[in-house]
């Protein structure tokens, strides 16, 4: 396996040199650079922010102090929001709490703090105790186990472990924390940067169903588009209609893109992302639940993979393309680096190719 790894590597670095040789030759002529518009695109909740937000990391600029603090008031609004989906969701599966004070600190809770709230340190450190106290309660721990039942953002759990520090009042949100705060993306948010002296303009499109009437118009001169799964979502539903499987509605919208003759000269990649949390949740969830002609072991992450991969390959008409897929992490800044620079190498590949032939 070490020897496979090795010459995979190998030929990784020889291609990207020849690909630095072509650019470097081409660059003679400015004339053949154009903008390369790489269209993210999936249902809500895929990871398309976090992967923008990787983007910045590891091609831009780093986020500054300052800019972390930007997002103190949304991870504030993360926990609180969570502690209340928790606790509406405990109500409705009759699940009793273990601490009879927790009655008054959910009361807190669902009454005393609104969404459309901006807190400061100051006006947060008294959710802290209540928070806290909700979180070790054995019914909120109990209700969390049955999260695929609710709409629960996969950070929350993360922000909990830290409120110790979350709750501080000097509080500067790490990396980590600004790659897993979570707020639904509304409209359309670019990003540009030059990779390799060429500009990559990254479009993100807000995945839930109300947003993607705003897809069509970004559908011009797209180069590449990243279709972002959320291959952890197998047992889940849609936050829109509370009855659709999260992963067959990616299956549904991917069919669409993917058969779309305006995209027919233009690279299609899928990201099933969120690979740790699938790790985790095939230990406790079986697959075979929600899809029945799953055959393998549903314990065992390839036969899962495979499986959704499969999936994914099937609706496609062309298949004389080749099918780019990549299990990857948003949240993981090194392996989206090593990801992204693949599928970099094979939109500058195409590229190029395109540039020769005129």
């Amino acid at each position: 396996m070490a020897c496979f790894q090795a010459e995979d590597e190998k030929e990784a670095i020889r291609r990207s040199r020849m690909i630095d040789r072509q650019l470097k030759q081409q660059d003679r002529n400015k004339s053949w650079q154009r903008e390369m518009k790489i269209l993210l695109l999936g249902a809500g909740e895929s990871g398309k922010s976090t992967f923008l937000k990787q983007m910045r990391i590891i091609h831009g600029e780093d986020y500054s102090d300052q800019d972390r603090l930007d997002f103190r008031p949304l991870i504030y609004h993360n926990l609180l929001k969570g502690m209340k989906v928790l606790s509406e969701a405990r109500k409705r599966l009759q699940t009793p709490l273990s601490n009879p004070e927790n009655v008054s600190n959910t009361d807190m809770i669902l009454s005393g703090y609104h969404n459309s709230q901006q807190l400061s340190p100051e006006e947060f450190v008294k959710y802290v105790e209540p928070l806290r106290s909700l979180w070790n309660d054995e019914g909120i721990q109990a209700t969390l186990q049955r999260s695929n039942e609710f709409q629960l953002a996969d950070s929350v759990p993360y922000f909990f472990q830290r409120l110790d520090v979350v709750g501080a009042i000097d509080y500067l949100p790490s990396r980590d924390d600004v790659l897993r705060s979570r707020k639904a993306t509304r409209g359309v948010y670019e990003y540009t940067v030059a990779i390799r002296n060429q500009q990559f303009r990254f479009v993100d499109v807000g995945g839930q169903r109300s947003q993607r009437q705003k897809w069509f118009q970004c559908f011009d001169e797209v180069t590449a588009i990243l279709f972002l799964v959320g291959s952890s979502e197998f047992d889940q539903k849609l936050l829109e209609d509370r009855v659709t499987n999260r992963l067959v509605e990616s299956v549904n919208i991917f069919e669409t893109i993917v058969n779309n003759r305006c995209f027919k000269q233009v690279i299609i990649i899928v990201f099933f992302n969120k690979s740790d949390l699938l790790e985790e949740k095939i230990l406790k969830s079986d697959i075979r639940n929600n899809f029945p002609n799953f055959e393998g072991d549903p314990k065992k992450l390839e036969h899962v993979q495979g499986f959704m991969a499969a999936m994914f390959d099937a609706v496609r008409r062309n298949t004389q393309q080749e099918f780019y897929h990549y299990f990857t992490t948003a949240i993981n800044t090194k392996n989206i680096k090593v990801v992204f620079n693949i599928v970099k190498d094979s939109i500058l590949s195409k590229h190029i190719n395109e540039i020769m032939q005129i």
